[in-house]
């Protein structure tokens, strides 16, 4: 059955492959943070601990947020790591970075999804995507915010 949105067919799929972008992003941070969360070591371990499940969590589902919409655009989201390797532009972890060293990496993944999610908006607002453009939005204002707080635990907020 056709998809009757009010969206022509060539800006969603334009829409769903920066959604896809994003989507892989989204989720290769949320595998950095889910490893800094087991593998984080020193004096602030506690903290960081917490504070990177806290993030995972809520990078979990902020995943499942950006799939449902691309495929409510009519386009199957991207879900497996081959897809995400290509389509991501944050860096994957392979070591075990210190404790300063994660918060660091963290603060550049945080702001590269902002980046993406930024990016989309020229083809969205064109399309008059108002639901797309409001999960643009609060990805970017969650990121932010992360963003700034990972800064600050750098003694650089």
């Amino acid at each position: 059955m056709a998809i009757d949105i009010g969206i022509k067919d060539a800006d969603r799929k334009a829409i769903a492959e920066g959604l896809g972008r994003l989507l892989a992003d989204s989720y290769t941070l949320y595998l950095k943070t889910h490893n800094y969360h087991w593998n984080v070591t020193g004096p602030m371990f506690n903290t960081l601990h917490l504070m990177f499940e806290t993030q995972y969590n809520e990078l979990a589902l902020a995943v499942d947020a950006i799939a449902e919409r691309i495929r409510a655009l009519g386009y199957p989201a991207p879900g497996s790591y081959k897809a995400y390797a290509g389509l991501t532009s944050i860096e994957e972890e392979t070591g075990v970075p210190t404790a300063e060293e994660m918060l660091r990496n963290l603060v550049v993944g945080q702001e590269t999804v902002v980046r993406t999610a930024r990016a989309l908006f020229p083809v969205v607002d064109k399309a008059n995507d108002e639901s797309t453009a409001d999960l643009l939005t609060q990805r970017m204002q969650i990121h932010e915010k992360t963003a700034w707080m990972l800064r600050s635990m750098l003694g650089k907020g």
